[in-house]
C-alpha cells in the first residue's frame, strides 16, 4: 500500500501550529473590529468567468480549475497537440478555486449591493490556492487576511489601511517598514519612456525585481517590446538618489513633469503621507518607486509592508482599485484593501521567536481521576471551574496517578486538581503548581480565583 501523502504546496497543522494560526487569526481580527470592519465569506470556488482576466496573464496560468462533473468529453474539441491549456480549460471546466479574496469581494459587492450600506468596510479570512511552485514561505494553498473599504474616494482609507497595518504588526512585536507607491506614477513612467500602451507589461516586469534583479527585469522589460532607447530613459527611476520621502517626490516631480497622470499620483502619496502624520503612525513608510504589485486592477495607491532583519518576501501587500466592480456591471464604485499574509506572518513570528509562550498551554487545570466516587466528586469540581471560564479536563481513564501526571506535564498544563478520599471527606480540592511543585488543600472556589491569577 502506498504511503499516504498530501498534494505538494499544502500542508497539514498539529495542535501547537493550530494555536499559534489562532493567534496570529485573533489578533488581527481584533484590530479590523477595533476599527468597525464587518466579516465576510465567500465560496472556495467561483465561476471561471468571475475569476479569468482578473490577475493578468500570469495570474490565469496559476488559476487551480475544476473539471466540469459527469461525462466532461462530451462535446468537447479538444484540437491538436498544440491546442493551448486555456482553451481545453475553457470547454471542460467552468469553476475555478479562488486565487484571492479581492476579486470574489467585488463580486460579492455587485450581487449585494442593494443589501449594503457605503462606504463598506470588510474583512474576510480564508483560504486562497494558486498553481505556483512550492517554495519557502509559498504555498498553493493558504490564507490571506483582507480587509477593504470600498463605496469612497478619499486618500484618508488608505491612511487607515497603513493604521491597521501598523496596529497588526506592532501587536506581534514584528519590526517592519512598508513600502508605498501608487499606479499613476508607473503610468506616468511609461509615458515618459514613451510606452504608455506599455503599462501593463512594465508593471509585471518591475514587480520582479525583488525576486530576480535588475539585469533580469531589463531583460524582460525588452522581451515585452519595450524598446532599448524606453529602457534607457528609466534608468533615472531605478537610480533615484533622494533617501527620504520628501527628496524622492521631489525627483518624480521633476522627473514627471510633463506627465498628468504621473503628478496626479505625487500628488496622492503626498495626501497619503500628510495624513499618517496627522495621525500619528509610528510605522516606518518608505517611497519605493519599483514597487509596482502585478495585479492588473490596482489603479493607484499601492503597498507593501516587509519584515525587517529576515529573509522572506512581503507579509503584507494592497492597494487602490478603481474599476474592478465595473467589469460586473457596477461603475463608480471604488475601494482600496490590504492583505495580511498569514503564512508568511507565522515563518516571521517562529524565526523571530516572537510567539507568547502561554499560547501553547490552552488547558489551565486538569482534575486527576481516582475513579468512582473520587470520580463524580472531581466532574463536580470541573463544572464550577469550567463555568467560571477556566479551560479545564478531566483525566479520562483511573489509571496509575504517575501516567496521569505525565499527561499532564506532556500537554504543559500549569496546573493539576486532586479530587480523592480525603478531600471528598472535607469537601476541599488540592491544586498543585506543576511548575512550582506547590500544592495546597482549597475550596473549588479558592482554586478558580487562584488559577485564574
Amino acid at each position: 500500500m502506498a504511503k499516504p501523502s498530501i498534494p505538494k504546496g499544502t500542508r497539514d497543522f498539529t495542535p501547537t501550529e493550530m494555536m499559534r494560526r489562532n493567534y496570529i487569526f485573533d489578533t488581527i481580527r481584533k484590530v479590523f473590529h477595533r476599527h468597525a470592519c464587518l466579516p465576510i465569506e465567500t465560496p472556495a470556488m467561483e465561476n471561471l468567468s468571475t475569476l479569468m482576466g482578473k490577475y493578468g496573464e500570469e495570474g490565469d496560468r496559476l488559476l487551480f480549475k475544476i473539471l466540469n462533473s459527469g461525462d466532461f468529453k462530451k462535446g468537447v474539441d479538444f484540437g491538436d497537440e498544440s491546442a493551448s491549456a486555456n482553451k481545453i480549460a475553457s470547454q471542460i471546466c467552468e469553476k475555478g478555486l479562488r486565487y484571492d479574496l479581492t476579486v470574489p469581494f467585488a463580486r460579492f459587492i455587485v450581487q449585494h449591493q442593494n443589501e449594503i450600506a457605503f462606504p463598506f468596510k470588510r474583512y474576510q479570512m480564508q483560504p486562497v490556492w494558486r498553481a505556483d511552485r512550492p517554495q519557502k514561505g509559498r504555498y498553493r494553498e493558504f490564507y490571506q487576511c483582507d480587509v477593504d473599504i470600498i463605496g469612497s474616494n478619499s486618500m484618508l482609507n488608505e491612511a487607515e489601511l497603513v493604521e491597521i497595518a501598523g496596529e497588526v504588526f506592532a501587536a506581534f512585536g514584528i519590526p517592519v517598514v512598508m513600502k508605498v507607491n501608487n499606479r499613476k506614477i508607473l503610468s506616468g513612467i511609461a509615458e515618459i519612456i514613451g510606452s504608455p500602451d506599455k503599462v501593463t507589461d512594465l508593471c509585471t516586469a518591475i514587480d520582479k525585481l525583488d525576486k530576480i534583479g535588475r539585469d533580469n527585469v531589463c531583460k524582460e522589460i525588452l522581451e515585452r517590446g519595450i524598446s532599448e532607447e524606453s529602457l534607457k530613459k528609466l534608468n533615472p527611476f531605478f537610480e533615484m538618489s533622494g533617501t527620504t520621502n520628501s527628496e524622492k517626490l521631489q525627483v518624480l516631480k521633476s522627473l514627471l513633469n510633463s506627465s498628468e497622470v504621473g503628478l496626479a499620483g505625487i500628488e496622492e502619496l503626498e495626501t497619503l503621507l500628510e495624513y499618517t502624520r496627522k495621525l500619528g503612525l509610528e510605522i516606518d513608510i518608505e517611497i519605493d518607486i519599483t514597487l509596482a504589485r502585478g495585479l492588473n486592477y490596482y489603479t493607484g495607491a499601492i503597498f507593501e509592508a516587509k519584515a525587517r532583519n529576515i529573509s522572506i518576501g512581503s507579509i503584507l501587500g494592497g492597494g487602490r482599485y478603481d474599476n474592478l466592480t465595473g467589469i460586473f456591471g457596477l461603475k463608480d464604485m471604488s475601494g482600496v484593501g490590504v492583505s495580511f499574509g498569514a503564512e508568511r506572518i507565522y515563518d516571521v513570528l517562529n524565526e523571530l521567536d516572537l510567539f507568547p509562550k502561554h499560547i501553547l498551554t490552552p488547558i489551565t487545570a486538569m482534575f486527576l481521576n481516582f475513579g468512582g466516587e473520587d470520580e463524580t466528586y472531581a466532574l463536580n469540581g470541573l463544572s464550577v471551574l469550567r463555568r467560571a471560564g477556566i479551560p479545564s479536563e478531566i483525566y479520562p481513564d483511573s489509571i496509575k496517578i504517575g501516567k496521569q501526571m505525565n499527561y499532564a506535564n506532556a500537554k504543559g498544563i500549569p496546573f493539576v486538581v486532586m479530587a480523592g478520599e480525603n478531600e471528598r471527606a472535607e469537601g476541599l480540592y488540592t491544586l498543585k503548581n506543576m511548575l512550582s511543585g506547590e500544592q495546597k488543600l482549597m475550596t473549588i472556589e479558592e482554586i478558580a480565583e487562584t488559577v485564574k491569577k
